[in-house]
């Protein structure tokens, strides 16, 4: 069975990511550009929103466990200024980046802090923040590069594999009721990993399956749906980035609708 990225491999891309996210913005024709995946936004607003998430879950990862993110945090995120010339700009965007590292460094993979998933199967430590904010990063940096004119780039790889588990993990996963016909949902990677959210009275649970081959083919009967992409497709498409019809969906896609609009009491 394929483990997770390590700490050190989490923090390391988190920086690889929130590098190339900044040479994007350094490249951008005009930070004043609409981002149409992130609707009403600039690519300013896209900046000021990462680099305070760095800076807000840094305070929170440093203040270690408990059960609301610190004040001081919320108030200076919802005080956030940042600078307006493009070069001071980058310079706090990196500095925002080793804040958030130096505080999981210092906090390590284990230490405890708040999060907003309790309910999930991800843990509430420094460790599952990593593991959540490369995503963020590597998904903002695909806005950017929508925003900027260019040719949006996939997802790396080994990024975009455990992001799949990562979502369905963090975000999907809840003990609160689904409130139609118990069914599951196939998630396939290209890459040969694979994963199964299964969702009834009791909740949504997601477990590793193994991947169909050409000799077992596909379960049919387990799965109401199953989404076929590469690992960068899947997480773009879980964050509904790119729609359904950009992947191959065996049995009802009707279903994925469904599982879209689903808003869990408790998360």
């Amino acid at each position: 069975m394929e483990k997770n990225l390590e700490f050190p491999d989490l923090l390391r891309l988190i920086d690889e990511r929130s590098t190339a996210f900044r040479a994007v913005v350094a490249a951008a024709p005009d930070l004043d550009a609409q981002v149409p995946s992130c609707p009403g936004w600039t690519l300013f607003d896209l900046v000021k929103h990462l680099g305070g998430g760095d800076r807000f879950w840094a305070a929170i990862v440093g203040a270690g466990s408990a059960d609301a993110p610190p004040a001081e945090a919320v108030a200076a995120r919802a005080a956030l200024e940042v600078p307006q010339e493009r070069e001071a700009l980058l310079a706090w965007l990196d500095a925002s980046t080793q804040l958030l590292l130096g505080a999981l460094r210092a906090a390590g993979p284990e230490g405890g802090c708040w999060t907003w998933w309790p309910a999930s199967q991800s843990p509430q430590t420094a460790g599952g923040t990593a593991r959540h904010r490369v995503q963020e990063t590597a998904v903002h940096t695909y806005d950017a590069q929508l925003a900027s004119g260019g040719s949006p780039q996939p997802l790396p790889g080994e990024l975009a594999l455990d992001g799949v588990e990562e979502f369905l993990f963090t975000v999907c996963a809840t003990p609160s009721a689904w409130p139609h016909k118990p069914t599951a949902f196939d998630f396939h990677a290209a890459e040969g990993r694979s994963w199964r959210l299964t969702v009834d009275g009791d909740g949504a649970r997601i477990t590793r399956i193994p991947a169909p081959t050409a000799a077992t083919g596909e379960d049919s009967d387990a799965a109401g749906a199953a989404v076929h992409g590469t690992a960068s497709e899947l997480v773009l498409y879980l964050y509904d980035r790119i729609q359904a019809d950009s992947l191959h969906v065996d049995g009802d896609a009707g279903l994925l609708d469904l599982l879209r609009a689903w808003e869990p009491e408790e998360k």
